[in-house]
């Protein structure tokens, strides 16, 4: 089939790798632009596995705890300025409340707030402050003991990162020190039964085939995929990343000696996986030039 010139492109953009390779990879796998990630990675061609979520919305993450209930919510705004503005975080704050009491977005969005569903109450700023907002995501936690951090605050309670931690026994230091790891470390799952189990063999299919570019004995390499799919999953997962307070310890060994047992986590970023197109400043002085 004929590779048009954008597929290249993009997969030289997600990877890193030159103009032939990527070539190469999407004739190779008829265009699929997973499979052609996979054939160069396979090859060893690829600088990076995916092209992670870019961080291009703004907006708050807003953490609440109540009992031992948690929620995190995302809103978002067309710039950073409006992240700093006070209307805008006591409404963030007023949403994240309602969470509490709500199941889903979609739920949230008609919860009544101040008198007004939190769709209208976002409409109404939108209007006073002139951006663009949008309630994008929720996520609740339950547990014992339920922890938040939030990283690069703009107020207490919300910022770039917003996390919850639950768990049962150790004491609240703790707690917010895993919340910490766990904005930093941004693993997938809390252990490998919680992931995707596609992923999972997904990647084991790459490393197979990535260890019998090496030309190795079949036997060498099944206790070459052992090793890295072990240290595959120790890097993806809570309890198996080395615990940045100490990374002589897992985070599950570190829980251990602190008495406690984490049962769950949530983290949200502003912006996850949302992409904006990008303009350089010459484009956007033309483009205002045009009128």
């Amino acid at each position: 089939m004929a590779i048009a010139a954008a597929q290249v492109k993009e997969l030289r953009e997600m990877t890193g790798a030159g103009m032939m390779d990527a070539k190469k990879a999407l004739t190779e796998s008829n265009g699929d632009m997973d499979a052609a990630v996979d054939w160069l990675r396979t090859k060893g061609l690829a600088k990076a596995a995916k092209k992670s979520g870019r961080t291009a919305a703004e907006g708050l993450v807003a953490v609440k705890v109540e009992g031992g209930k948690g929620v995190a919510v995302e809103v978002n705004s067309e710039t950073d300025f409006v992240a700093k503005n006070k209307d805008f975080q006591d409404m963030v704050a007023k949403i994240a409340g309602a969470a509490l009491h709500a199941g889903d977005v979609e739920t949230l969005k008609a919860a009544q707030v101040d008198g007004k569903a939190v769709n209208d109450l976002i409409t109404d700023k939108i209007a006073t402050i002139g951006e663009n907002m949008s309630l994008r995501r929720m996520a609740k936690l339950e547990g014992e003991t339920v922890v938040t951090y939030v990283h690069n605050a703009a107020t207490d309670g919300m910022g770039q990162i917003g996390v919850l931690v639950a768990m049962t026994g150790g004491d609240e230091a703790f707690g917010r020190q895993v919340a910490m790891h766990i904005a930093a470390a941004n693993p997938q799952a809390l252990n490998a039964d919680q992931l995707d189990q596609d992923m999972i063999e997904k990647e084991r299919q790459v490393q197979i085939d990535i260890a019998r570019e090496s030309g190795k004995p079949e036997q060498v390499i099944e206790k070459m995929i052992e090793g890295r799919m072990k240290k595959y999953l120790a890097e993806i997962t809570l309890l198996g990343q080395a615990f940045v307070v100490n990374p002589d310890l897992t985070v599950e060994k570190a829980a251990e000696e602190a008495g406690a047992t984490i049962t769950g986590f949530v983290r949200l970023q502003v912006g996850e996986g949302i992409e904006k197109e990008q303009e350089d400043f010459a484009a956007e002085v033309a483009k205002a030039a045009q009128g």
